[in-house]
């Protein structure tokens, strides 16, 4: 369960929801959804032999910003530990099924943000916009400044075809959040 009460397959939606049109579309009609923590919890209990044999390390939050966590979609405060690890982020079989390395905060909690809302965690940072169709095929992509990104993801919506839209962190490549039409 989210911190707004959602279960995480209710947060991303079904495959088969309606599509919005250009007209019903509105800049609020998207909401971030971070990575459920259930996955990532019991890694926190693992060694750093057994955490480097996962290709995974242990980390202390030197600065904020600078650890992004993708559960909570927030940057760790100093002295927070955090796994690196990798992360399947796009597992769809498609010639887009994509991984990459992410951070998670011990004792997370996923966040799924209110209506519309762009969290620091994105808005400081420069983004990359992945749009994908209902086939898990890319269909769009755009690089935005952080505090530019809640424009873009309503025009990347308001094509039809889009189904839902993953942001990176432009600089890093790495996978920062989904987005879901609300």
């Amino acid at each position: 369960m989210s911190e707004t009460g959602e279960t995480a397959e209710r947060a991303l939606g079904s495959i088969g929801e309606p599509k919005l049109l250009f007209s019903t579309f509105s800049m609020s009609s998207f909401q971030l959804v971070g990575l459920s923590p259930e996955p990532f919890e019991s890694l926190f209990d693992l060694t750093t032999e057994q955490l480097a044999a996962r290709g995974m390390h242990r980390v202390i939050a030197r600065s904020k910003p600078g650890f992004p966590c993708r559960v909570s979609l927030v940057d760790a405060e100093v002295g927070e530990e955090l796994l690196l690890l990798p992360y399947e982020h796009q597992p769809a079989n498609s010639p887009y099924r994509s991984a990459g390395p992410i951070y998670v905060r011990r004792g997370a909690r996923q966040r799924i943000s209110r209506l519309g809302e762009v969290p620091e965690y994105v808005s400081l940072r420069l983004i990359s916009a992945r749009a994908y169709n209902e086939a898990d095929m890319m269909v769009a992509a755009e690089i935005c400044e952080g505090r530019e990104v809640a424009g873009e993801i309503g025009r990347l919506f308001t094509d039809p075809e889009v189904r839902y839209i993953h942001l990176h962190n432009a600089r890093r490549g790495c996978f920062s959040c989904v987005v879901r039409r609300a």
